[in-house]
């Protein structure tokens, strides 16, 4: 089995002093995905280059203590590929992906943190034309390769992925473009005639847990009880092309762990890199 693990750290630094470690060398995932790592390559140097005895590959922002993502590998990728190609969002540290290449391969690893447009417009705005990016840049990607993308998605896509799904119609992260957007991501032609422009991914946590409500939330709110009272999103991700997705066997979301805002989320793939 190929365990696969996903976790926005709110902070690597901060992550650590948690115990984060000590919990990836007890569960023992063959990649960690992290998100929001907060950090710089000289913060990273003698620190963090390894955690757990897995071999960290980043790609950090621009920006001091903002965003940033890495991949947790204990296999040695083929390849490292650090951003997309986006003048603006490369910038910001949002995407690298690990390629485990072979002659009769070709199949990505890949961690990436989508904008949050909960702060105002101008990032709203922002968010917007990363998913504009981020669309035709994941088509051409599946035509060549296939890829399970974990990450912070920064959207539920249902009703079921939210507990307030009324009261945040006109929120940030669920907004009917992000959900939209979320749809035509999933969207398959083979199952759908009426889908044949969809991208044809699959949200693996679903396709598990088809009907799971408060079990299926990955991250709560600061504000209030949210985190007692499971007032929760699901905002974290795998995304895997369909044959990928075909040989996930199980999946756990650790809401006994308290690490950052978010939780981790680990699904068990029949694979072998």
């Amino acid at each position: 089995m190929f365990k696969l693990t996903s976790l926005n750290l709110n902070g690597i630094r901060s992550a650590t002093s948690k115990g984060v470690e000590a919990w990836i060398a007890a569960t023992k995932p063959d990649c960690i995905c992290v998100q929001e790592v907060k950090a710089q390559a000289a913060d990273v140097q003698g620190k963090f280059e390894q955690l757990a005895g897995l071999k960290g590959y980043f790609h950090f922002a621009e920006k001091k203590g903002y965003s940033g993502v890495g991949v947790y590998s204990r296999h040695t990728p083929s390849e490292v590929v650090t951003g997309y190609g986006s003048h603006e969002f490369d910038a910001e540290g949002r995407y690298v992906e690990l390629r485990f290449d072979t002659p009769k391969r070709k199949l990505s690893i890949i961690s990436c943190y989508f904008p949050s447009g909960s702060s105002g417009e101008e990032r709203q705005l922002a968010k917007f034309r990363f998913l504009a990016e981020m669309r035709p840049y994941l088509t051409a990607l599946k035509q060549s390769r296939e890829f399970i993308l974990c990450g912070d998605v920064n959207i539920a896509h249902q009703a079921m992925d939210l507990k307030n799904w009324r009261g945040n119609q006109k929120n940030s992260g669920f907004l009917p473009e992000e959900r939209a957007w979320m749809s035509h991501l999933l969207a398959r032609a083979d199952l759908d005639p009426l889908a044949a422009e969809g991208l044809g991914l699959v949200d693996v946590y679903r396709q598990l847990q088809p009907t799971a409500t408060d079990a299926a939330y990955t991250w709560w709110s600061n504000r209030g009880q949210a985190y007692a009272n499971n007032v929760g999103w699901r905002l974290d991700y795998h995304l895997a092309t369909p044959a990928l997705a075909a040989l996930a066997r199980t999946e756990h979301i650790y809401k006994d762990v308290k690490f950052s805002d978010h939780a981790p989320i680990t699904v068990d793939y029949e694979l072998t890199l």
